[in-house]
């Protein structure tokens, strides 16, 4: 598989480092429970092969054998001291009389004969001791009883002097095997045992182990111990531990779903919180880059996904390989590798359909981000434009545009989830061939005693955890396309360098120059616009003064005080506050100087005096009381039953304009700033509060600087000085009666509101 732009969801992933002692827990128990579950079908064949089949006993290694049976098998073997080195012979003599009753109750049989038991025995000397004695235990099983006991007596008796098989026409054919052992020369016995010995060397080690096996049962019986308790005795402890091994699998599989969400919440929040602070960061240019809606869909959606995918990230990236190649190991430890192709075969179909629907799903993939985020761009412009769509009356229009960003993105989640919702089944009918497979060629294995049911059992839990591994990293493979292409987005926004920057060594504002803001020569130009929207703007504003700025709609009024708090920064000359220039200084210690009425009021939902005091939480009721008076919005405050603890909604949707203003007004006069800057912040008020206004101003912003953009001459007439501007040039400045008698625009724009006599 080909995913493109993984660098970006490495980088995503670096923010992982703040939990990094969560992952390292997650990583241990994903091992923890990978190795839990890759034993678990260990257990079942177990159960099934040993508990049921072997009646409880694992090996060709009797734990105590008569004497009788030994001495018999020893017959068939040359390894006699390897054999016994392993044994303790007791006898009634050659016990004390405690130890006797104790091995009395245990074996019944030592009260007639004596015993062989064995000593306590090493793994590894286990297996060597059973691969020994299997095949002598086969072939006294086989002559003890059964036909190819029947047909060694018939062999021997035909070969023996009339006398000597009248004498033995009962015996057993190990009986009569001894008899011959006697009878014969040293070679002749030898050829006999060779012959018999290469009967079973042409048999199976499962067949084999499984005829020794039933030797050691029957020996048991004999002995006196009790099978039936035996047999049941190993099921219960065996499902015990099985029972044990499936708690710490469920057990780390819950911690590990918990520690993952409680991950992925967590990288969640720091990517929410860099997107927001880089947010913050951003200049109009920026904003201008990423539109709000897509700045929403980035913030929540898109790290969503990326949630998602770390939920389930771990479990890919450990435990599928884990379960993956373990699985493999096992099967192939399983099967002596006769089965093993089938494994191929599985995993070779998965990763051809997950290849074919990928392939198809994946173009679409990428379209989905961009298609919400359309969706997004829509329904916001809707809901904040509902009055002018309702006043134009062009409802159809803009659901027929809604309508068709929404089946855009409905198509394209249909589309990719019709092919992905074909996976599953296609893969379960993969699966459910595979075990239709393994059992019929399982059962032909059984059959020719190559394999046992557990085995196969096994075999086949082993396979399907194969298949769910590769079913893992198909899904992985589903929802890492989409995570990527938001991890990018995401990127994108993260990585968006901000033209307006903090210098590395920043100066402090000259306190000898307090509330001077000064224009030098100042031009500048939007990014990517072709010419100058201001050009050699030079004036300065002084405390205690008031500076007005006036001209026609798009002469750049609003663009010459978005510079002062450096929203934008010049693109030629300087602009100085403080005396310093603004770009020597940090954004804060700037923005804390100046208090900023925009354009369009904006209030925070929340309450009337958490808007006042947005500047100062700590901010004293008699200050917000006294910004809120001098604002004039005392006046519909007190009207209200809860008074400053009114709710505002989002927006201030649910107070007037002419309201909005003057609460966006007292919040700018509560922080009680330096430097007044007011863009076109008076035009919604009525001419009356507009003088009451300004006159309350002025006695608040006694020695402050105030900066005014207006509309309006009747809110400029008194203003210290006034700027004029004409196509983003200084058209005149001076005072209302200097540019009446010297400003041409001035002198138009004057006379179109207010008559001669007004103005004189």
């Amino acid at each position: 598989m080909k995913f493109y732009k993984e660098e970006n969801m490495f980088k995503v992933l670096r923010n992982l480092s703040k939990s990094w002692a969560a992952v390292i827990v997650i990583i241990l128990l994903l091992i923890l429970q990978a190795t839990a579950d890759l034993a678990l079908p260990d257990y079942t064949s177990k159960i099934v092969n040993i508990g049921i089949q072997q009646g409880g006993i694992e090996n060709a290694v009797p734990e105590v054998i008569r004497k009788s049976t030994m001495d018999d098998l020893l017959l068939f073997t040359e390894e006699d001291d390897q054999i016994l080195e392993n044994y303790t012979l007791i006898s009634k003599e050659s016990l004390d009389e405690e130890d006797y009753e104790d091995y009395v109750k245990d074996y019944p049989a030592l009260e007639n004969e004596e015993l062989y038991v064995c000593n306590s025995l090493k793994e590894e000397e286990e297996e060597n001791l059973s691969a020994k004695m299997a095949k002598p235990l086969m072939i006294v099983q086989n002559l003890t009883s059964g036909e190819t006991a029947e047909t060694v007596k018939e062999n021997i008796l035909s070969q023996m002097p009339v006398p000597v098989k009248n004498a033995n026409k009962d015996a057993t054919a190990l009986e009569l095997v001894k008899v011959m052992f006697n009878m014969q020369t040293s070679s002749q016995t030898n050829q006999m045992l060779e012959e018999l010995m290469a009967q079973v060397d042409t048999m199976s080690e499962s067949m084999v182990e499984q005829a020794a096996i039933t030797a050691v049962k029957a020996e048991y019986q004999a002995v006196g111990i009790n099978t039936d308790n035996y047999q049941n005795n190993y099921i219960w402890w065996t499902g015990l531990q099985m029972l044990g091994v499936a708690f710490v699998s469920m057990a780390a599989a819950v911690c590990i779903m918990f520690l993952s969400s409680r991950v992925a919440a967590k990288l969640g929040e720091t990517l929410r919180d860099k997107i927001f602070k880089k947010v913050l960061g951003f200049s109009t240019s920026e904003f201008k880059q990423f539109s709000t809606a897509s700045l929403i869909t980035r913030s929540t959606n898109d790290i969503q996904q990326i949630q998602m995918l770390i939920t389930m990230l771990f479990r890919v990236v450990v435990y599928a390989p884990i379960i993956g190649i373990g699985g493999f190991f096992k099967v192939l430890a399983t099967s002596d590798n006769s089965m093993a192709w089938i494994i191929g075969v599985a995993v070779g179909s998965i990763i051809l359909i997950v290849a074919i629907l990928f392939g198809i799903a994946m173009p679409r993939f990428k379209k989905l981000q961009d298609l919400i985020d359309k969706l997004n761009l829509v329904s916001r412009e809707m809901l904040t434009g509902l009055s002018v769509i309702r006043a134009f009356h062009t409802e159809k229009r803009e659901e027929k545009r809604f309508d068709d960003a929404n089946k855009n993105l409905m198509k394209t989640y249909m589309f990719v989830n019709k092919a992905m919702n074909l996976m599953m089944p296609i893969l379960m009918l993969v699966m459910n061939s595979i075990s239709l497979l393994t059992i019929w060629v399982g059962g032909h294995n059984v059959d020719a005693g190559i394999m046992q049911v557990g085995d196969i059992m096994a075999f086949l839990q082993y396979t399907m955890q194969i298949v769910m591994a590769f079913l893992m990293i198909s899904i992985i493979s589903i929802m890492l396309p989409r995570a990527s292409v938001s991890a990018k987005r995401i990127n994108e926004v993260l990585e968006t360098e901000n033209m307006i920057k903090d210098p590395k060594e920043p100066k402090h504002l000259d306190s000898n120059k307090k509330g001077y803001v000064e224009f030098k020569d100042v031009s500048f130009r939007y990014p990517d616009a072709d010419e100058d929207m201001l050009t050699n703007i030079s004036f300065t504003a002084e405390p205690s003064k008031t500076t007005a700025i006036i001209g026609s709609t798009g002469s750049g009024k609003s663009t010459v005080v978005n510079l002062i708090p450096r929203f934008y920064d010049v693109t030629g000359g300087e602009l100085l506050v403080d005396g310093v220039n603004v770009k020597d200084v940090t954004q804060k210690e700037l923005r804390n100087a100046i208090g900023f009425v925009p354009q369009k009021g904006i209030l925070f939902s929340g309450t009337i005096e958490t808007n006042i005091k947005y500047s100062n939480e700590n901010m004293s009721d008699e200050q917000m009381k006294l910004a809120a008076e001098i604002a004039q919005a005392t006046e519909f405050i007190e009207q209200k039953p809860d008074q400053y603890d009114s709710e505002i909604a989002q927006g201030g949707s649910n107070v007037s304009g002419g309201q909005k203003q003057r609460l966006s007004i007292a919040r700018a006069v509560a922080k009680d700033p330096e430097i007044f800057v007011f863009d076109d912040s008076f035009s919604a008020l009525d001419y009356k509060t507009d003088a009451k206004l300004r006159e309350a101003l002025k006695e608040k912003t006694e020695n402050k600087t105030v900066i005014i953009v207006a509309q309006r001459i009747n809110t400029i007439l008194n203003a210290d000085q006034i700027i004029v501007l004409d196509d983003g040039k200084i058209a005149g400045k001076g005072t209302h009666e200097e540019l009446m008698k010297n400003c041409e625009v001035y002198r138009q724009i004057a006379l179109s509101q207010l008559s001669k006599e007004e103005l004189e």
